[in-house]
């Protein structure tokens, strides 16, 4: 899984993080009052229309990322600007939220004056990406209030420690100031939250009642106890410590320093939120999908197209899910009864074969550190296993990591964090060890395929060096490119000899039936009207997967609707540009030439990808 899930939120995902000039180029594009573009060389020939138009991208990049502060840090780092915005948060407000839609009309009604003849492949490319992007967000008006700032997953309460602690720099006592100044800010940011949920619960829209009853529990966990105690304490000590960059005068005094600031500063603004969805809750009386929601079913379909790129219906995707299931089960029957596993229904075998002493790391310190040793191995294996399959490219450093204690009974089971662009912080491969059972032995390498590599980190790596092309395309996030090439990449790992044992190939069985039975059971509570119960006990009896793990899927799905849908729809269309490039091309066909095609124009939507593949093909490969 890769750490951008919100559909509303696709747009700022791709934009605000890009890092762009501000300098305009003179004589080539110029604006009114009202921000509005003139392309002075409409007529002037492809090269000046070029210039206006990568202008014009920086321009949109840099507004986008004028909402917000943390957008504008990471995008200004190791410059003057910097410092302008590393003291500050992002304060979310209904006033905001309005103005980001306002912001996008203006820019897809400026963007429409470039499509006109003379640009080149590659800029008619990024301008189609961005008018793909831009209107599924205006699409998406009729529901902007219909998403879930506060949900027990991915947000302030959880996302905030997690933004403190691991990406603000710390290269200088200067920065410590400014993470100080930082936490002067929560109570802004916490009060801006609730001032967007209560908007909505005016409106009639809430989350469902478990993600506000565990929100609720990690919040107040978070602040219980002594405040130097907290993480935003603990975690930034062990920082300081680790790197040697505070004098010793100000690291013995550092511990007091910083309860201080949270007791006058986090624990009030937790206790706003606390306060706020405690009277909620009585309104929030369901865990029902979001067909219950005013024009739900609307809603999904716009989710839908958001997260898959395609026009798939809910009940397209359904079956397609099914048919999977049924395909997938087949091939780890047959695994399993060459094991010696053959009596019973697939998940009833697995849940046994999980239950295992012999694939069970100790449940113990000493067993998830080894479980996090074991994961470091199989990517520095992965890193050395790539020739042959890939043309040379970047492959920048990956950690494993813990997912930090206090955000393990809801956080997704692994996750990745994007590396820097500058290269000032590596890729970041999180594992919940929350329960040794859910890390099985059989199910370790296909996990860290689809995290590091030739997953997530190695197709971010590569698109984050892709030259001569605009910013915004580097750090663009799409869940049905990114999560489809990462499940795609499991197979590939069997495909180059890394599942060489015939349960670690059960292992990435099982885990691409875990992303067809997303299909079923996505579709199913927010199209077919299924309930919580029902996807839990379908998905649980299909995989054989831990409960407190399938408990954390399901309620992920409710919480974030048809962004599961994107992996197996991705997968499935990677593969297909993949059959159809090697049917043609025929002995001309190189899979190192593919996957450079798929990777290394960055990510799209899944139509402009088969154009991009359709051309190659058409070239002749190569």
């Amino acid at each position: 899984m890769h750490t951008q899930p919100f559909p509303g939120l696709l747009l700022a995902c791709l934009l605000l993080c890009a890092g762009c000039s501000q300098a305009p180029t003179e004589g080539v594009v110029t604006e009114d009052a009202t921000g509005s573009v003139d392309v002075m060389s409409a007529t002037a020939g492809g090269a000046a229309l070029e210039v206006a138009l990568e202008t014009f991208f920086e321009r949109v990049a840099e507004e986008r990322r004028a909402f917000s502060p943390q957008a504008m840090a990471a995008a200004t780092a190791g410059t003057p600007r910097e410092a302008d915005f590393l003291g500050l948060l992002d304060v979310p407000s209904v006033a905001r939220t309005k103005a980001e839609l306002e912001l996008a009309r203006r820019h897809r009604e400026a963007l429409a004056d470039f499509d006109q003849p003379g640009l080149s492949a590659q800029a008619q490319l990024s301008l189609d990406i961005l008018a793909w992007i831009l209107d599924q967000q205006i699409a998406g008006a009729p529901w902007l209030w219909h998403d879930y700032p506060v949900n027990q997953l991915m947000a302030i309460h959880n996302l905030l420690p997690g933004f403190m602690t691991a990406q603000h720099p710390l290269r200088d006592e200067r920065d410590l100031d400014f993470y100080l100044e930082r936490l002067a800010q929560f109570p802004a940011a916490f009060a801006g939250t609730v001032e967007v949920v209560e908007h909505r619960a005016g409106l009639g829209l809430l989350p469902p009642r478990f993600a506000l009853e565990k929100t609720l529990r990690d919040s107040r966990a978070f602040i219980d106890g002594p405040a130097a105690a907290n993480p935003l304490v603990t975690e930034l000590i062990a920082r300081a410590e680790r790197t040697g960059v505070l004098s010793a005068e100000r690291l013995a005094g550092l511990e007091a320093e910083l309860a201080a600031a949270v007791r006058a500063h986090v624990v009030p603004a937790y206790g706003l939120l606390i306060e706020s969805l405690d009277g909620l809750l009585e309104q929030a009386e369901d865990n029902h999908g979001v067909w219950a929601l005013p024009e739900g079913e609307a809603y999904y379909r716009w989710l839908l197209r958001g997260h898959t790129t395609t026009e798939l219906t809910a009940e397209e995707i359904h079956a397609l899910g099914r048919a999977e299931v049924a395909r997938i089960e087949a091939e780890m029957d047959a695994i399993l009864c060459a094991e010696g596993y053959c009596e019973g229904e697939v998940g009833a075998r697995m849940m046994a074969l999980n239950a295992e002493s012999r694939f069970l790391f100790e449940d113990s310190d000493a067993g998830r550190e080894a479980i996090l040793a074991a994961y470091r191995e199989i990517v520095e294996e992965a890193a050395g296993a790539l020739e042959g399959w890939f043309h040379r490219g970047p492959v920048g450093e990956v950690e494993v990591h813990r997912v930090p204690v206090y955000r393990e009974p809801t956080a997704f089971l692994a996750y990745y964090s994007r590396p820097a662009i500058d290269g000032s912080r590596p890729g970041m491969f999180f594992v919940n060890l929350r329960s040794v059972e859910e890390h099985p032995r059989f199910g370790l390498r296909t996990l860290a395929y689809h995290e590091a590599i030739p997953g997530h980190h190695l197709q971010i790596s590569r698109m984050q060096a892709i030259p001569d092309i605009p910013d915004f395309r580097r750090t663009l996030s799409l869940h049905a490119h990114a999560e489809g090439w990462a499940l795609y990449a499991e197979k590939l790992a069997w495909e180059m000899g890394l599942h060489d044992d015939p349960f670690d190939n059960l292992g990435r069985l099982q885990a691409e039936l875990f992303r067809a039975v997303r299909l079923v059971v996505d579709t199913g509570m927010h199209q077919l009207r299924w309930t919580r119960e029902e996807g839990i006990d379908y998905m649980h009896r299909v995989t054989g997967m831990p409960m407190s793990d399938v408990v954390a899927e399901i309620e992920r799905y409710l919480v974030i609707p048809g962004q599961a849908c994107a992996f197996k729809v991705g997968m499935q269309r990677m593969e297909a540009m993949r059959s159809r490039a090697a049917e043609t091309l025929g002995e001309a066909f190189d899979i190192r030439d593919f996957h450079r095609v798929a990777l290394d124009a960055g990510a799209m939507p899944l139509a402009l990808l088969d154009g991009v593949v359709d051309d190659w093909i058409e070239a002749g490969g190569g």
